[in-house]
């Protein structure tokens, strides 16, 4: 990259959905960030950040939380602080997935699903989650550290990749190197 680009700093990931149908189990989607080390940039997250947890240096932060889609536009809300990210993370990735506490419920089941990736007021990913509609959790964005030192910049990838699997399995396996 050369220094006139100066990578992906901060960025907003959003999601929306709508809420079920009266008299149906609540949609309960979720935003997940997976952290991991440069030393192990496929391997084991170092953690994660979702609804019920925070990164431990507060560069990932969840600030909305919706249990059933209610509400105008994005429910959900995370900001990642990449700049901030000490120099042994080399890798984030974000997704969604999808509570099954009311039974095995996919994205395409579920209302008007979105994400949106943005950096200041540039969308970087918009996407409606169409491509998978058949998963119950989903990767959409993946940033990696090039670079190193201070000339070190975070570039961004559309990372759109359904998994048929439960949340807590997702997080597990959301980072790894993909076939």
């Amino acid at each position: 990259m050369s220094g006139l680009n100066k990578g992906v700093g901060k960025v907003e990931v959003s999601l929306k959905w709508d809420p079920s149908p009266a008299g149906a189990p609540e949609h309960d989607l979720d935003l997940v960030a997976a952290v991991y080390a440069a030393d192990a940039p496929y391997g084991p997250p170092a953690y994660l950040v979702h609804f019920d947890s925070r990164s431990p240096d507060g560069t990932i932060t969840l600030h909305r939380d919706s249990r059933t889609g209610l509400g105008l536009g994005y429910d959900e809300s995370m900001t990642v602080e990449l700049t901030r990210l000490a120099a042994r993370y080399a890798r984030v990735v974000v997704g969604v997935a999808i509570q099954q506490a009311g039974g095995r419920l996919t994205f395409g089941q579920v209302a008007r699903t979105g994400v949106r990736v943005r950096e200041g007021y540039t969308d970087l990913l918009e996407d409606p989650l169409a491509s998978v509609a058949d998963a119950t959790a989903a990767t959409v964005a993946e940033f990696v550290r090039v670079g190193a030192d201070d000339s070190a910049e975070w570039r961004f990838e559309p990372l759109l990749q359904g998994f048929d699997i439960d949340p807590s399995t997702f997080g597990a396996v959301m980072g790894a190197r993909r076939a």
